[in-house]
């Protein structure tokens, strides 16, 4: 076979750029780590309605062909998508770990890579896990990217654990999206005190996922909410703009506390000044507002999403035991792609958007 069904854009923009292909070259191992997944199931995150709109395409594309070797190639036609859960269908000569046929695995596609919204999709093989053998195609589909995006703020960037969390007071900021549920189940895991802020129709399913408290951000102020409460030890922020200036006064001084956003400035940095300036923008920014936060006694930190199929491995750990479950806002087919991304669109998202990309799940 040499083609395939896909959703792909052939230039950035809105939601009429979507276009279904039944031409989709067939992906290829171009090196020995890679595996081949035919996708069961994909979801969508908010950054594929980013990247749909051309955001962060310098990076992407420098990140793509760091030499500049494809003259004259783009990236399009371009898959988005980056969620997977799937079947391995081939595998390169030195991937020892899965084999082709019956294993069913699960990976977050970095998104410089061709995405997940196709019948196939090529990933290395450590960005690969076994998936949760509790849930199906579609559940699975719901947690790679969120669960990684949300491991790497509280755990890699964060230093939170299983074993330093227990009493401590953890705010997340955005509890009702995909890696704000998350975010919630994982340190009820770990045995932390979760405060969570999100509007008032979604306090009810953050509180079912083990939330100690729930601020609704619509019933005053939410600054002034939050200074009635004890001081935190870890504020996790998926929400950016003004409250980056208020929310690091939560935090306890001289204590070690931190304060992680996913909400940064380097993409767009990137795709207003280029590369070289805007690495430069970013560092300047970052280095300035991490040492003027440290003279305050607290730590500042940006977190990104990272790929690992060893840290999905230990989030299927999780799932397996019931500490995590997938949150689906709503399941959509595979011809409904151009639907769910509008869903998405729409924000006030409770979990997630997931696509069937096999009907028979």
């Amino acid at each position: 076979r040499i083609a395939m069904p896909s959703w792909v854009i052939d230039r950035y923009g809105s939601n009429e750029v979507l276009r279904f292909t039944r031409d989709m070259l067939f992906p290829i191992i171009h090196f020995p780590n890679e595996v081949i997944i035919k996708v069961h199931a994909a979801s969508l995150n908010p950054i594929d309605l980013s990247m749909r709109s051309g955001y962060g395409a310098t990076a992407l594309n420098m990140k793509r062909d760091p030499l500049k070797l494809k003259t004259d190639e783009t990236e399009f036609p371009l898959t988005l998508g980056r969620d997977v859960s799937g079947v391995v269908m081939e595998c390169g000569l030195a991937v020892s770990y899965f084999k082709p046929g019956d294993e069913v695995v699960w990976a977050a596609i970095p998104p410089w890579k061709q995405g997940t919204l196709s019948e196939f999709v090529v990933a290395s093989g450590n960005e690969v896990s076994f998936k949760p053998k509790c849930l199906s195609h579609t559940e699975a589909a719901a947690l790679p990217y969120v669960g990684l995006t949300a491991w790497s703020a509280l755990n890699q960037v964060g230093g939170l654990n299983k074993s330093n969390c227990s009493g401590k007071r953890i705010l997340i900021l955005g509890a009702s999206g995909g890696v704000g549920t998350f975010a919630v189940q994982l340190m009820k895991a770990w045995d932390a005190h979760v405060t969570a802020v999100c509007s008032h129709d979604a306090s009810p399913l953050v509180k079912k996922l083990g939330a100690d408290d729930v601020i609704d951000y619509k019933s005053g102020n939410l600054e002034e909410q939050l200074k009635t409460l004890p001081l935190f030890d870890f504020i996790l922020d998926n929400v950016g703009g003004s409250t980056e200036k208020w929310a690091l006064d939560l935090l306890k001084k001289w204590s070690g506390a931190t304060y992680v956003t996913l909400v940064t400035p380097f993409l767009i940095n990137m795709d207003k000044l280029g590369v070289a300036d805007g690495m430069l923008q970013t560092g300047v920014t970052v280095g300035s507002k991490t040492l003027k936060h440290l003279l305050k006694g607290v730590h500042y930190r940006w977190a990104f999403f990272m790929p690992s199929g060893p840290n999905l491995d230990e989030i299927a750990e999780l799932v397996d035991s019931g500490k995590i479950q997938p949150v689906i806002d709503e399941v959509f087919s595979f011809s409904e792609v151009p639907k769910a991304f509008l869903k998405l669109e729409g924000g006030h998202a409770r979990g997630k958007t997931v696509i069937n990309v096999i009907s028979r799940q």
